[in-house]
């Protein structure tokens, strides 16, 4: 029949797709082409889609609408939990044990949500969903897990609508819908359980919207591709990616990655853009209210303060009247002390029986009666006293405290131990079995243990073989424990006390009896002390409240160590010889039924159960027919003080009502380890009416008051009472923060207790004892109500009608976010209707806040079950997010799934909260699934800084900048005057041309050695005297004449792999009269990505001709090269192998200095290729500064780790020791990857005092030799020789990285002094570089906040916030710079962040071209002040930067200004309004978990995108999505928009150690990366 209507149902659909489809389509033509503006586009639009969207009908859930609700009655008819065969169809399957399911379940919450998310299915977009490498996560097979399964009522879904809003969007009517459209949200249904993957006819209207929307693509608007699409990635060996035709293991629906068509319609691969621009328009609406004005620079304005609203629900009651207890009656036989009675009973009622344990199947294994009890009991009494040690010397005293250690299956060890240690006098403290060294929670257990001074534990022989041992057999010691002695307390082992002796048992007074522990909100165990007086009081009064008779049956569910279960089922019943039936959690887990079979056989008139007991039993009630509950007069639900409690009891009642089971004996009661039992139900009389309940708004809630639920239906709560207070006790409810002020009527706030019978202190810890155990009230003045102490219970409540007391929650399940309160297990709940649960295991879902960005952020983290697909999982949670956010009106942090059995349990199966937060906090959860919404939750940011017009010139500013007090930031190296050398005559300094200063060293010292190349073995391959390098040069000259037909002022590349052929050509070029142009060789194993940048070079560069090696010339011409690239239309090429002997006819002088000497071509990190022209003047004045600031000499050597091919390498390498005349001793850094110790070894070998190297070689020295230092110095390299080590680059200096490399070969004799930076640009190749003569480079810490506001604010060392920048080198003779405003051009003070600009005769000429910019080059190179010098010129360097005076004098005696580089101008992120360096970013990143092995940012479509290389398992991928968010907000004040999990070695690094973030921006957006995972926050 179903399928019959959606028949029909499709027929109309097709219909009206075609129809609307078409409307639409021509709208949006009419929209884009301009005839109609934007509001007008959207206002038809919405017209049309009215006729589809069906009107939302106005449900009645059946919520009273007054305060107080009656409960069903006796005879009432089911209660809206499902009746018997709703409930039994439903669970039939769910036999296994584990989950706490069906306690959270409420049909009203259902509808609420189904209603919240119908409301959602308009308004929302659609969510991307993650991208995730299929390898990545394997789930744990089925078989595995223990989880309970259950029958998933199938949901119907219906397709989230996709709106269309903006104008940026066109559309794409291509049917290949993005992967996500339909798996954002769906409405959902309950109770029906046929499995109909199809529409209903009653939807189908929405359906045609749905099918119209969803094959309706929103698309960005394709962006012109930046230069670096079309710049080949120059790489290293490190990253060498070949780009993928397709990603491997895309998802299912993911294969369908659809084209997006540009401009000319050219199809882009546009899964990305995609998927970015889904998550732009979740974010285009503002999902709360607007933001202030953006922060000033002081620390307590960073966050915004949400101003309070007027509408928020105020407290009007009255102030509360301290609520008083029936008063506790004198009974004539209560014993003056426990230990009394179990003598009495021992010695009167000896056959009786105490505790009745069950076996596995859940028959009974023994009884143990008053008499074995009492004679047990005794017997270890006297061991502990008598026989641990000797008569002088006993190892246990009254007072002492004794671990006891029992397992939750035998009770009857546990009672006799129990007693024993009270009739010893020595105080108890139960503990759980520890299982492993990695149970969670087992390091606090420790605590526990060391806060009371424990050093014996006692326990069962069968506990002790189980517990963990080392090889040698001795127990293990546990992380965090004392050092404990094990007793063993079975019988056998036991000694019969002698005759004369008998146990002291005084009348209860205010001495500990035993300690109870309890885990903190933040996971700390402390114990809980109860004095003897307490404990006897406390039974007493339980005894009163519940009415217990002597001789009664109980059946005890509940963990008889703690709280309840020891409460009732160990102290009471002892107390008043009542026979306590314990029913252990292994044997519920495997016969749920088991404890209801127990009540059924032995007529027990008690019951302690948990709202999961009263769960299992009801899935699993009808394979017992003959089952009669008629005995019960009480039956205990000791977590009734949950707010799901109530369904979980009503649908118990409705199931077992037929089985006798009457409504007035279920009594729900509320507890706390400090209080004890602080109210319970009292059993009703037979057909009294039962107790009413509150519906309340969840919003009031929120805001800590008592509201009636009238109008959102959806959003109310229903509580059920937990009794009246108990006898002899005062209760108050008070603020939970702050003093404790009464709270007034209508308020909810923390229940304080003042009674006898509760907690006394946490033991052996004083400070927090007073905090909760001696509250004193005050009220609205302040004063304090009395001087009776109170006890916090950390419950969360209020008095209602007739004094009930009601409990919505607890304060360590309270979440505070943003000044609302909401309880976890509410959200737990909400998560839990939305529906299909076939995603999750219901009991197995933990929610808690963490703190980020001063405010609480709600993470919720759920096991998923191993059959659920990805498209399931992520449908789910989508919907889950919008459920909790409709309902609660808060967003959701954090949402994680992680594979079944993966949470940290506690010892009965539940979530180990604080143990699963550690892990979420320390990125060891390993989820399977992850979607973070910060964009959603954070609300407390800044509003963006609006960047003001400039009002005032720049003259104004200087003017201001002079009257204030502070400097221009403007400084300079030495004079360049001319050097007198001893060495060289002065003949040196008149040569303008290197090519004549290397004809005078061949003629005037030919036989001096100017360069010498090292192998990996550190052996001389090669060297170059003057006059070896004069002849080579000689014969690559006549070659050229000769057989390349070059005329002066060709373009000549040089392809050689480092070392002195490169140098030789480079010099025969200049003999001939040609331009060289030094180019990097293709990688001979990744000719397909690095051919294509030489080809590029080649191109642009118009050469005439190519010199290179044999090997190099046969790879060009090879049929690997014409794979990537046309090897027909190479130039020239020109092998300069075996060159013949021949002289040129005649080595040209260019007529003057200004003209071009080379080439210097470069990829910068932004992705541009660049050449610039560098003249004959200019390289003759860098080398004469270079010889200055360094002191060169031809009697001195440097080491030189540097590739050759552009900027301040390619000086050092070709050109300097030709100029100074000293001897450098070349290493390739592509030696370093075979033998690491290279460049180390050849500084001590030849005693270099000056070596040049760039960050990817002290890298790998540091990451490679670090812990190989002591082998180093074995081996005898000593580094004591070095005197200056500078670290070539053109980038902020790598504090990080050059501070380690100083204290890592300290240990060698490196001098923390040696290490130094230099910097240089495009417009100038050497800007600074520390020279011998100038002051040590000086470190600055910085404001981070006031550099996004490009001002410089210095601050001390550790100051929050605080980024320690060094200077880049001492600017080299010759050298101006002046800091200037990028925009307006005129110079800046001291304390401003500006553009680097530079004046000095070895700046670059211009640009020879830069790919597609052109434009540039006259603004770079020539540029005026707008205002102070106008007529000197300046380069721009596209640095950021500043001047600092320091207090170190230079050479001259003045004091020194040093240039601190901070980013480059191209690479900084505009976000927010404020200006970011991608660098800051990505340290932090790097710091967030410890396998992240290296990052980088960048931003697309105003999103921050992170891309992380993950260096540890693929499991850890999600781990990371988390941390990342969190740094980069913490740190930055940002929210990052996608998060990308890579391979390492994936982010592109250039020669000079330098990302090339743009490619990394180019590959991902082409889908290329081949990521582990991506994560879009929303």
């Amino acid at each position: 029949m179903g399928n019959l209507h959606i028949c029909e149902g499709t027929i109309n659909a097709e219909r009206y797709i075609q129809v609307l489809d078409l409307t639409l389509f021509y709208l949006s033509l009419f929209f884009f082409a301009g005839d109609i503006t934007q509001k007008g586009y959207e206002k038809k639009r919405a017209k049309l889609l009215a006729a589809y969207i069906p009107q939302t009908q106005n449900v009645d859930l059946g919520l009273q609408s007054i305060q107080l609700a009656p409960g069903p009655g006796a005879d009432s008819s089911p209660s809206p939990d499902a009746g018997p065969s709703a409930s039994t169809r439903q669970h039939r399957s769910h036999r296994s044990g584990g989950a706490r399911d069906e306690r959270y379940r409420s049909d009203i919450h259902t509808e609420a949500v189904q209603a919240a998310l119908a409301k959602h299915k308009e308004e929302k977009m659609p969510m991307p969903m993650p991208t995730k490498r299929r390898s990545a996560f394997v789930q744990s097979p089925m078989d595995n897990c223990t989880p309970p399964g259950e029958s998933c009522s199938s949901a119907v879904s219906a397709v989230l609508a996709q709106t269309l809003q903006n104008s940026e969007f066109w559309i794409n009517r291509s049917i290949q819908g993005s992967s996500t459209s339909s798996s954002a949200s769906s409405t959902l249904s309950h109770g029906d359980s046929s499995k109909s993957h199809n529409h209903i006819h009653s939807q189908n209207q929405t359906n045609v919207l749905a099918d119209v929307l969803a094959h309706t693509r929103i698309e960005s608007s394709s962006v012109p591709p930046d230069v670096t699409s079309t710049v080949p990635q120059e790489r290293n060996s490190r990253v060498e990616l070949a780009p993928s035709p397709a990603v491997r293991g895309m998802s299912r629906g993911q294969s369908r990655s659809s084209m997006m068509d540009t401009a000319d319609g050219v199809p882009v691969n546009s899964r990305v853009s995609t998927k970015i621009q889904q998550l732009l328009n979740t974010l285009k609406r503002p999902k709360r209210p607007p933001l202030s004005e953006f922060f000033l620079d002081d620390a307590e304005q960073i966050v915004e303060v949400p101003q309070p609203d007027p509408n928020t629900p105020r407290p009007e009651g009255r102030q509360i009247i301290p609520v008083k207890g029936e008063p506790l009656g004198v009974v004539s036989n209560w014993p003056p002390a426990l230990q009394a009675a179990l003598a009495r009973w021992g010695a009167t009622q000896a056959k009786s029986p105490a505790l009745t344990a069950l076996d596995i199947t859940g028959k009974p294994l023994y009884t143990l009666t008053y008499g074995k009890l009492w004679s047990r009991s005794l017997k270890l009494a006297y061991t502990l006293l008598n026989k641990l040690g000797t008569k002088n010397e006993p190892v246990l005293k009254p007072g002492d405290r004794v671990a006891l250690v029992y397992p939750n299956s035998d009770p009857g060890m546990f009672w006799v131990a129990f007693y024993g240690c009270l009739l010893a006098e020595v105080i108890p403290v139960p503990i759980e079995v520890p299982l492993s060294q990695k149970d969670a929670g087992n390091q606090q257990i420790g605590f526990l243990l060391g806060s009371c001074g424990i050093s014996l534990a006692l326990t069962s022989e069968v506990c002790l073989k189980g517990l963990p041992k080392t090889p040698s057999g001795e127990i293990l010691q546990f992380k965090g424990w004392p050092r404990l002695r094990w007793v063993v307390t079975d019988t056998k082992y036991l000694t019969k006390p002698s005759k004369d002796w008998q146990p002291h048992i005084p009348t209860a007074n205010s001495d500990t009896a035993y300690i109870e522990y309890k885990a903190s909100k933040e996971g700390t165990v402390m114990g809980v002390a109860v004095s003897k007086i307490s404990m006897l009081t406390h039974c007493q009064a339980l005894t009163q409240a519940c009415n217990y008779c002597e001789g009664e049956t109980l059946v005890n569910v509940l963990d008889f160590k703690k709280d309840m279960g020891l409460w009732h089922g160990v102290l009471t019943s002892v107390m008043n010889r009542i026979h306590t039936i314990s029913v252990p959690y292994s044997v519920m887990k495997a016969c749920p039924l088991s404890w209801v079979q127990r009540v059924n056989v032995s007529k027990a008139r008690v019951a302690l159960v948990k709202c999961r007991d009263l769960h299992w039993a009801m899935m699993a009630h009808r394979d017992q027919k003959d089952i009669n509950l008629s005995s019960l007069r009480m039956l205990i639900v000791a977590d009734g003080a949950n707010p799901w409690s109530v369904s979980s009891c009503d649908a118990f009642l409705n199931v077992f009502q037929s089985h006798g089971l009457k409504p007035e004996v279920i009594c729900p009661c509320a507890s706390s380890t400090e209080a004890m039992t602080v109210a319970i139900r009292r059993p009703g009389a037979r057909g009294a009416p039962l107790p009413a309940r509150a519906i309340l708004s969840m919003g009031g809630l929120s805001h800590g008051v008592i509201r009636v639920n009238t109008e959102d239906k959806n959003s109310a709560l229903t509580v059920q009472d937990v009794g009246h207070v108990m006898p002899g006790a005062l209760m108050c409810i008070v603020k939970p923060d702050g003093p404790p002020m009464l709270c007034k009527t209508d308020e909810i706030g923390e229940i304080v207790l003042n009674s006898r019978a509760g907690g006394t202190m946490y033991y052996g810890l004083p400070g927090v004892t007073k905090n909760t155990f001696e509250v004193i009230p005050v009220n609205s003045g302040g004063t304090p109500i009395g001087e009776i102490p109170f006890t916090r219970t950390g419950l969360l409540g209020f008095v209602g009608p007739g004094s009930l007391v009601f409990v919505v929650g607890k304060t360590e399940g309270l979440l505070l976010v943003s000044g609302r309160r909401h309880n976890a297990d509410d959200l737990v709940a909400t998560a839990l209707a939305v529906e299909p649960i076939k995603t999750v295991y219901r009991g197995r879902i933990a929610v808690f806040s963490v703190m980020v960005f001063y405010d609480e952020r709600i993470v919720m983290v759920a096991e998923q079950r191993p059959d659920a697909s990805e498209e399931d999982s992520f449908q789910w949670m989508s919907r889950v997010l919008q459920a909790i956010d409709s309902i609660h009106q808060v967003g959701l942090y954090c949402l994680a799934l992680v594979p079944a059995n993966t949470l940290p349990k506690t010892p009965l199966g539940g979530i180990h909260m604080c143990e699963t937060k550690q892990r979420f906090l320390e990125g060891s959860l390993h989820p399977c699934n992850i979607l973070m919404c910060p964009h959603t939750c954070v609300t407390n940011l800044p509003k963006p800084r609006q960047k003001q017009p400039v009002g005032v010139g720049p003259a104004s500013i200087m003017v201001g900048n002079l009257v204030a007090g502070k400097r221009i930031a403007q400084a300079a190296g030495r004079e360049l005057g001319l050097i007198e050398d001893q060495d060289l005559s002065r003949k040196v300094c008149t040569h303008q041309f290197l090519s004549e200063a290397l004809q005078w060293r061949a003629q005037s010292d030919p036989d001096h050695v100017l360069y010498i190349l090292l192998n990996a073995k550190g052996a001389a391959v090669s060297t170059a005297t003057c006059l070896q390098l004069h002849k080579r040069a000689e014969k690559i000259t006549a070659a050229l004449l000769e057989r390349g037909g070059i005329n002066t002022g060709d373009n000549v590349v040089l392809l050689y792999p480092p070392g002195i052929d490169l140098i030789a050509s480079f010099y025969g070029c200049l003999y001939a009269g040609c331009i060289p142009v030094t180019v990097r060789p293709p990688h001979l194993q990744n000719l397909s990505a690095t051919l294509p940048t030489v080809r590029m070079i080649i191109d642009v560069s118009k050469a005439a001709c190519i010199l290179t090696t044999q090997t190099l010339m046969k790879t060009l011409r090879s049929k690997e090269a014409a794979a990537s690239v046309n090897v027909k239309t190479w130039p020239t090429i020109i092998d300069t192998d075996d060159l013949p002997r021949k002289r040129p006819p005649h080595i040209y002088k260019p007529p003057t200095a200004e003209m071009l000497a080379y080439l210097d071509f470069s990829v910068s990190t932004t992705g541009m290729l660049t050449g610039v022209k560098i003249s004959h003047a200019a390289v003759s004045a860098l080398c004469r500064s270079i010889k200055l600031q360094c002191e060169l000499y031809s009697s001195r050597q440097v080491a030189i780790c540097l590739d050759p091919y552009c900027g301040l390498g390619f000086v050092l390498w070709c050109l300097s020791s030709v100029y100074s005349g000293h001897q450098s001793i070349l290493i390739p850094p592509m030696e370093l990857e075979s033998s690491l110790p290279l460049w180390l070894s050849t500084l001590s070998q030849y005693k270099i005092r000056d070596t040049f190297c760039s960050y990817s070689v002290m890298e790998l020295c540091t990451k490679g030799l670090g812990t190989q230092t002591e082998a180093l110095k074995m081996r005898g390299v000593n580094l004591s020789c070095v005197r200056s080590c500078v670290v070539v680059a053109e980038e902020r200096p790598r504090l990080a990285l050059t501070q380690s490399f100083s204290k890592l070969f300290k240990d060698l004799g490196l001098s923390p002094r040696a290490v130094s930076t230099a910097f240089g640009s495009r417009v100038n190749l050497a800007i600074c570089l520390q020279g011998t003569t100038g002051p040590d480079p000086s470190t600055v810490y910085v404001d981070m906040k006031s550099l996004r506001h490009d001002r410089v604010r210095l601050v001390e060392r550790g100051a929050p916030q605080s980024l320690p920048l060094m200077e880049s080198g001492t600017i080299l003779p010759g050298v101006r710079v002046i800091i200037v405003n990028p925009e307006t051009k005129g110079p800046l003070g001291d304390s401003h962040l500006g553009e680097i600009w530079v004046n000095s005769p070895h700046n670059a000429s211009g640009y020879y071209t830069i790919y597609g910019e052109e434009s540039l080059q006259a603004d770079h190179f020539n540029t005026r002040l707008s205002f102070g010098e106008p007529h000197t010129l300046w380069a721009r360097t596209g640095y950021l930067g500043f001047v600092r005076r320091t207090e170190l004098l230079d050479a001259s005696g003045d004091r020194h200004d040093a240039l601190f580089v901070v980013g480059y101008l191209d690479e900084t992120l505009e976000l927010r309004g404020l200006r970011y360096h991608p660098i800051d970013i990505e340290t932090s990143v790097s710091r967030a978990h410890r396998s992240i092995a290296e990052s980088a940012v960048f931003t697309w479509t105003n999103l921050l995108v992170v891309v992380a290389e993950l260096s540890g398992s693929e499991q850890e991928a999600l781990d990371l999505v988390p941390l990342v968010t969190n740094v980069v907000l913490e740190e930055h004040h940002l929210i990052v928009g996608v998060v990308v999990i890579v391979d390492p070695g994936v982010i592109p690094i250039n020669s000079r150690g330098e990302k090339q973030r743009m490619h990394l921006r180019d590959s991902f957006l082409a889908d290329q990366l081949d990521p582990i995972y991506v994560a879009y926050n929303m």
